[in-house]
């Protein structure tokens, strides 16, 4: 049964990284454009250097293959995680838990960490700091994972006792202090470069936001649609006659 769930995590990771990729194509690369321009403007000879790999071939294949193969590790992923989860956590169904991890995975993974460090375009931030930048947002992300796993243990231990509506208001609170606490327990980093367009770096963050969210819906619902197929076929189907 792993095996199988596996199997669907992954084909519905593939079909949200292609969803992800038409989002990424359409929201994110004019922006993308516009900083790369603008940091070939600002740094002399840059204009006429030659990429390695065209930015057409960057914007189109790359980018699609960098999503699938994100997508399909992610819903492998997701698929093991559900197979622990489900029947553990609380009573809801193959198509309801599917759906509150990946919300769960969504705001740890995305939305939190890119609240404390949102991601850049080029030309935003110097290569001096760029190590020490990679290392504070992947040290924010490792602690929202771990407040949003505290605060699932939480929910569940209050799920029977409280119900359902005020375990996840406790549970909530318990993930906003924890969040909270690592947000100001870590240094901010602004370096924003003279001349650059604030709408530019603000479309850039809302489409890469963006990105995480499609990719994350679609692998939520799809995938629980064909647990739910996989897991509780029998109960779900409705007889033709009487």
């Amino acid at each position: 049964m792993t095996g199988a769930l596996l199997l669907r995590g992954m084909i519905a990771g593939v079909v949200a990284g292609l969803c992800a990729f038409v989002f990424a194509f359409i929201f994110g690369e004019p922006p993308l454009d516009l900083a790369i321009a603008f940091e070939a403007a600002a740094e002399s000879g840059a204009a006429d250097a030659v990429p390695v790999i065209s930015r057409q071939t960057q914007a189109g294949l790359g980018l699609a293959a960098g999503l699938v193969g994100y997508g399909a590790a992610v819903g492998g992923i997701f698929a093991l995680v559900f197979a622990l989860a489900y029947g553990r956590l609380c009573t809801v169904g193959a198509r309801g838990m599917a759906a509150l991890l990946a919300l769960a995975a969504f705001v740890s993974t995305a939305l939190v960490p890119q609240l404390k460090y949102p991601a850049n375009p080029p030309a935003v931030g110097t290569a001096e700091t760029i190590a020490a930048r990679t290392t504070l947002f992947f040290l924010v992300l490792v602690l929202s994972v771990i407040c949003m796993v505290v605060t699932v243990l939480v929910a569940r231990r209050l799920w029977q006792a409280r119900g359902g509506w005020t375990a996840s208001m406790i549970a909530g609170g318990v993930f906003l202090v924890l969040t909270t606490a690592s947000f100001l327990a870590l240094p901010s980093v602004t370096e924003m470069p003279a001349g650059f367009d604030p709408a530019v770096i603000w479309a850039f963050r809302l489409s890469s936001l963006g990105i995480h969210l499609v990719l994350w819906l679609v692998l939520g619902l799809g995938f629980g649609a064909v647990a739910e197929r996989l897991l509780e076929g029998q109960q779900v189907r409705r007889p033709a006659a009487v």
